[in-house]
């Protein structure tokens, strides 16, 4: 979690009272936060002009709460929790002259960074604390929700020294030029990427984009540039105390983090403006992805929430009005719904990005209610001693049938490339597998969708070691499933790989027998497992399997009751598949699904 300093005579006074600490400490934990540190009680920094840094409280916040990642954020947050404030209105209000200012995108950004959102503060008033709170919660957000700005990149700028319209452009680097930010040189691309190497901040962020034949810049109407996102912005357009307007450029790789990025900025600062909380939009005209728009949106997310549901997991008895006022506790707009007798009608702010689920809400009418009156126990229910999942249990007597065979138990990763998955094993991509949109590296590219991968893998890391080699797993693949609730599902599995100088595949055959075994299902023919009876039954066929030798890979068929399914496959792999995973010698491998016995 990342802890914010804040000023701790200004948070008291924000907050219209001289808290001790035990009592600010009580606080913070109410609202869920913990306060890490007070420097009041210990030696503090002197700075470059002899004085001893004012005391602060260094807190601890929750990794999802952007919102509270500055001293704005926190004292809006604990005022309203206090119930000192109502929950902050934004407002979209047009400029002086009524024309929207214009920011065009260009279709070749497409390749570097697609996505670009803005806004504008006009008439801020800008001092020493506010403006190093400005800087610190866009770094804050560079690190945090950004991800070292390699998903989204902010730029502020002193909107006085420009004009609009504006224009985001992608260019061969050699073509932008422009003295960057507290320089005097100008530079053009490539000179700032050789200027930059060895500096210790901006070095870690070259190469998001100098590999790339052509780099993202923004200019105005004359073509003064304003930035090369995400490495720097320009010295002319360099905000100061003296700044009344402000300029907000945000580009991304990611849509939805992108808009965060823009509500968390606008809705801290805004505050600041002659007419607090307003925001002046800005028109982004991007004909080539249909992205043309306003921006920002401040509509508060309109969602719904069940009083039943909130009072059981609580363990309370509140009426819809009283957990609507519980909800404003925490930033919410909430009212009955006029529809359903049952139902809540929410509205969540633009400053809470981390509320996705009815569990949220649930949580925050907790906080509101505090969690040390919440009843120790529930009423109407028994107690009750903690028990595995039964898929959990299945897995265990699984995994020591296994072991006690003399086979090994490793425990891969669950990501991999998607070459692992599909081709190495000379299988077609069904279109099955979930992938990472933004993967680091091209050996974690999707949700594995078998477990054999995994098993080459380790034995191939391993193969300096004597043979035979016998492993096995018992873990979670992941499907696709648009039907449910986050469109994928898991699916425990055991696998088992034999290594060694001969194929190993009546070792294999015997291990899945003794499985089966252990799992009370019969060895059976076709013919007798298809009949209509209660006795668990399975048999295996030969199949054609590409990832296995011709005519040396089986299929495993479960009935019960006259019903058949198949669950898995073993066999001895094919050569071609045994070169990608760089294995000299035979090996044979099984696989099933192990959900089906539940």
């Amino acid at each position: 979690m990342p802890t914010i300093g804040v000023n701790k005579a200004d948070l008291y006074k924000a907050l219209g009272k001289e808290y001790t600490k035990d009592e600010f400490d009580e606080l913070c934990f109410e609202f869920g936060l913990e306060l890490d540190e007070d420097t009041s009680e210990s030696k503090r920094p002197v700075g470059v002009d002899g004085v001893e840094e004012a005391p602060q409280l260094k807190i601890e916040i929750p990794a999802n709460r952007y919102d509270m990642l500055c001293f704005e954020g926190i004292a809006m947050n604990l005022n309203v929790f206090l119930g000192r404030q109502p929950m902050s209105k934004y407002r979209l209000a047009a400029p002086p002259n009524g024309e929207l200012q214009t920011t065009y995108v260009s279709e070749e950004t497409k390749n570097i960074r697609p996505y670009f959102s803005c806004a504008i503060l006009r008439n801020i008033k800008f001092t020493k604390d506010r403006y190093e709170s400005f800087i610190a919660l866009q770094d804050r957000l560079h690190q945090n929700l950004a991800r070292q700005r390699t998903l989204v990149a902010i730029g502020t700028h002193d909107l006085d020294t420009i004009e609009g319209p504006f224009s985001y452009e992608a260019l061969p680097p050699e073509q932008i030029k422009f003295a960057p930010l507290n320089q005097t040189k100008e530079m053009n691309g490539k000179e700032m990427m050789e200027f930059y190497e060895k500096d210790k901040h901006l070095s870690r962020y070259l190469n998001i984009i100098r590999k790339s034949p052509v780099y993202p810049v923004i200019y105005d109407k004359n073509r003064t540039v304003l930035s090369m996102p995400p490495i720097i912005n320009s010295n002319h357009t360099k905000i100061t105390l003296d700044t009344t307007n402000v300029y907000i450029d945000i580009t991304a790789t990611d849509k939805t983090k992108l808009e965060i990025v823009n509500h968390i900025i606008v809705s801290m600062f805004s505050q600041y403006c002659s007419e607090p909380f307003t925001i002046e939009p800005v028109k982004i005209v991007s004909k080539h992805n249909g992205e043309t728009r306003e921006t920002p949106n401040l509509t508060p997310r309109a969602t719904q929430a069940s009083a039943k549901y909130l009072n059981s997991v609580c363990g309370l008895s509140e009426s819809r009005e009283s957990l609507c006022k519980l909800l404003s506790k925490m930033c919410y707009q909430a009212r009955p719904s006029t529809t359903d007798e049952d139902k809540l009608d929410i509205d969540v702010p633009i400053t809470r990005a981390d509320v996705l689920h009815e569990a949220d809400i649930m949580e925050d009418v907790a906080i509101a209610y505090g969690f040390n009156n919440l009843p120790r126990h529930f009423p109407g229910t028994a107690h009750s001693v903690a028990a595995p999942l039964p898929i959990n249990k299945l897995a265990d007597i699984i995994r020591l049938e296994a072991a006690m065979a003399g086979w090994a138990e490793v425990m891969p990763l669950i990501l991999c490339s998607h070459d692992e998955n599909y081709g190495w094993l000379q299988k077609p991509d069904d279109g099955k597998a979930v992938r990472l949109q933004n993967p680091k590296t091209a050996e974690y590219q999707i949700v594995r969708t078998s477990l054999i991968p995994g098993l080459l893998k380790t034995v191939r890391e391993n193969k300096h070691h004597s043979v035979p080699m016998k492993v096995f797993e018992v873990a979670d693949v992941v499907f696709k499933d648009m039907e449910a609730e986050r469109r994928s599902r898991n699916e425990r599995h055991f696998a088992a790989c034999w290594y060694g100088k001969t194929s190993g595949f009546e070792q294999v055959h015997g291990l899945l027998d003794r499985v089966m075994l252990m799992l009370k299902s019969a060895f059976a023919t076709k013919e007798d497992g298809l009949q209509k009876d209660k006795v668990v039954r399975y048999w295996i066929e030969e199949v054609d399997d590409s990832t296995y030798l011709d005519g040396h890979a089986a299929a495993i068929y479960l009935s019960v009751g006259g019903e058949a399914q198949r669950i898995g496959t073993f066999g001895i792999l094919h050569p071609k598949v045994l070169r990608m995973f760089e294995l000299p010698f035979p090996t044979s491998t099984l696989e099933i699904n192990v959900e089906v016995f539940l």
